[in-house]
């Protein structure tokens, strides 16, 4: 009599079959294989070069004047009008040059721009990491049409595993409960395959790197 066996039935027997014949490892050495290649490019030149390839702006900055100028023409070539800025330090910085802003979510349905720090810049894929862990939270990454990064020239690294280990050598077990990796302005092709940008996000990413902040 034919056994009358259900293809889920011998689709389970194949695996178990795979599972106890022992066959070696077609790629032994694939774990210490290097993944991409050497790069000999210094790390600003590799982040600009990856964040304009994703749509992004990167602009750098000697010093903190350097930063108030370029930060005055984008806001006059977009005619800003609702900047909001919640971090101490970069309030500071704006105060002192007498730069307008909103330290508050007052109105903040109508915010434009919205400028915070970041844990990290990615040079690799020119990635920006983020975290819950400054005062812009999670909500002034995402929610303005523009968002403005402001980094210093410490906080780039190579690659994603360099920027985990910045964030375990700076907060140790107290990981921030949100850590995101923002690559260029939000996109999405999910309607007839077409690349919309700012879809879910900003439509604008600026990424400001300044060697001194005074």
């Amino acid at each position: 009599m034919k056994e009358n066996v259900s293809s889920k039935e011998l689709m389970l027997k194949k695996i178990r079959k795979a599972l106890l014949e022992k066959r070696d490892n077609p790629y032994p050495n694939l774990e210490e294989s290097q993944l991409y290649k050497t790069n000999s490019e210094e790390l600003e030149v590799l982040f600009a070069e990856q964040l304009n390839a994703i749509s992004g702006n990167f602009i750098f900055c000697e010093n903190g004047v350097d930063f108030i100028e370029n930060i005055l023409e984008l806001a006059d070539k977009f005619k800003w009008r609702k900047i909001y800025c919640w971090e101490p330090e970069l309030q500071a910085l704006l105060s002192h040059y007498e730069f307008p802003f909103y330290q508050t979510d007052k109105d903040f349905e109508q915010a434009e721009v919205g400028i915070t720090l970041c844990e990290a810049l990615i040079a690799r894929n020119g990635s920006v990491m983020v975290s819950n862990q400054y005062a812009a939270g999670r909500r002034l990454s995402i929610f303005p049409h523009h968002h403005i990064v402001i980094a210093r020239t410490g906080q780039l690294v190579l690659d994603l595993k360099d920027a985990f280990q910045m964030l375990k050598n700076k907060y140790g077990t107290q990981i921030p409960s949100m850590v995101s990796n923002i690559t260029g302005p939000s996109r999405t092709a999910d309607i007839e395959k077409t690349l919309v940008l700012g879809a879910h996000g900003p439509k604008e990413l600026f990424v400001f790197l300044i060697d001194d902040f005074s």
